[in-house]
């Protein structure tokens, strides 16, 4: 009889006393924050600004004397002015939120890459995986941090990994049939995706050996669990992650599936208003704010992330004392993920302005007709952007869908309309993204 699987990766961490817990975070965020100020010309700056001294930490609760980074300071220090280590020192570099000057580029050191590997093998056995499962990776493996700390855990557990990477999805069906494989790694929607192109193509959930899907990358409800779940015949296990503060590996949800349980000894998380800027209780929905307590290369003190959620309480029954946090329910502010690529409208500002010289009035619409998100650029045309010729509007449709493309990582369609109702003005626009898909 073969031994049961384990519970835990790192119970020391995953099962700590609560004190216990709270005294090793403050520990860690006292080093941190001494680290920071010292090696990382930004804080230093923003701490001296406000007179706080690193040194004089003496609760938790003493962090909310300090101010927010925001995606605008990591961008504002491209390429490596946030790192806190010298570049000789970094042994890995993933960058997103676009191209050239408006990427973040976020730096590991080799600690970073070992503390990475075992988050994610954490992760992976809360999910159910174990060193006898083949993982078929479906995330992208390129400068986009997903794929790499899903592979790096899932090697760190002793399972097979099969870094299949993006797209072709005929192909994956192929491997996972022929490789036997039993842990899916891909988005919610790419996983719908594959079931009804394997049911197009006369494959039933017999034809697959899955048992786990390790989901993340975008939003998603407990209907579309269950009709994963359904169609595929495996448990679906949400996770969270962030490229900036790590990549996957911050959360994820154990097998009873109540909640995303935060690797807590690693990453001291606030809930606040988006608002007032003020921390709710718990329960309430707000933004998470998230500090790295032992990130090397690139730690971030209370990171703005704009995704929305709420502290559960209560314990798990899984044993875990981390807390845990409601699954994503949206976003405080105009960023979108499509097909689990994250879009900003400023990206696309930077594509239009390229372009056009200037930035006209648009909005993104994204709907999910089927089982993939289908991404619509609406261009509102006025006088100055009106081509009487239908080739000259054509040729700037395919320059602008080829540039989308190329520098942000999704296909959109592009239609040129008319003005809206009103003067069209971009400064009247309410929100330059439409989510029309289901929740």
């Amino acid at each position: 009889m073969s031994a049961a699987p384990p519970a835990y990766w790192q119970p020391d961490g995953e099962c700590m006393d609560r004190e216990e817990l709270e005294q090793l975070q403050l520990e860690r965020l006292q080093a941190t924050l001494v680290r920071t100020w010292r090696n990382v010309p930004f804080y230093r700056r923003r701490f001296d600004e406000i007179g706080f001294d690193p040194e004089g930490l003496r609760t938790l609760a003493d962090i909310q004397r300090l101010p927010f980074t925001t995606k605008a300071d990591l961008i504002q220090s491209y390429p490596y002015g946030m790192y806190a280590v010298p570049l000789r020192d970094v042994v890995r570099l993933h960058a997103s939120g676009g191209t050239g000057s408006a990427a973040i580029v976020m730096a590991y050191s080799r600690n970073d890459i070992k503390t990475w590997s075992n988050l994610m093998a954490r992760m992976l056995v809360a999910g159910g995986v174990t060193k006898d499962d083949v993982v078929q990776i479906t995330f992208n493996y390129g400068l986009l941090a997903g794929a790499f700390g899903v592979h790096y855990g899932a090697e760190r557990l002793g399972a097979s990994v099969i870094p299949t990477s993006s797209g072709n999805t005929k192909r994956q069906l192929k491997i996972m049939q022929d490789y036997k494989t039993t842990v899916l790694v891909s988005t919610p929607g790419y996983a719908l995706h594959l079931a009804e192109v394997a049911r197009d193509a006369g494959l039933g959930p017999g034809s697959f050996s899955l048992r786990v899907g390790m989901l993340g990358g975008e939003p998603w409800s407990e209907e579309v669990r269950r009709e994963i779940e359904e169609r595929l015949h495996l448990i679906a296990i949400d996770n969270y992650g962030l490229s900036e503060l790590l990549g996957p590996g911050i959360a994820g949800e154990c097998t009873e599936k109540n909640g995303l349980h935060v690797n807590e000894d690693h990453f001291l998380v606030e809930v606040i208003d988006p608002v007032t800027l003020k921390p709710v209780p718990p329960g309430q929905v707000g933004e998470l704010v998230m500090t790295s307590l032992t990130k090397e290369a690139f730690p971030l003190v209370r990171y703005r992330t704009r995704d929305l959620s709420a502290i559960l309480p209560g314990a798990c029954p899984c044993g875990r004392t981390l807390v845990r946090v409601r699954r994503l329910l949206g976003r405080s502010d105009d960023m979108i993920i499509i097909r689990g690529v994250t879009v900003h409208p400023s990206a696309v500002d930077t594509v239009l302005r390229d372009i056009l010289g200037s930035v006209p009035d648009y909005q993104i619409f994204v709907e999910r007709p089927g089982t993939l998100d289908e991404a619509t650029l609406h261009i509102h045309v006025s006088g100055s952007l009106f081509f009487d010729e239908m080739k000259l509007q054509t040729g700037f449709i395919d320059k602008v869908r080829r540039r989308l493309s190329s520098e942000l990582g999704v296909t959109f369609e592009v239609k040129l309309v008319g003005p809206r109702p009103g003067d069209g003005s971009p400064g009247g626009i309410t929100s330059k993204v439409v989510d029309l898909r289901r929740k």
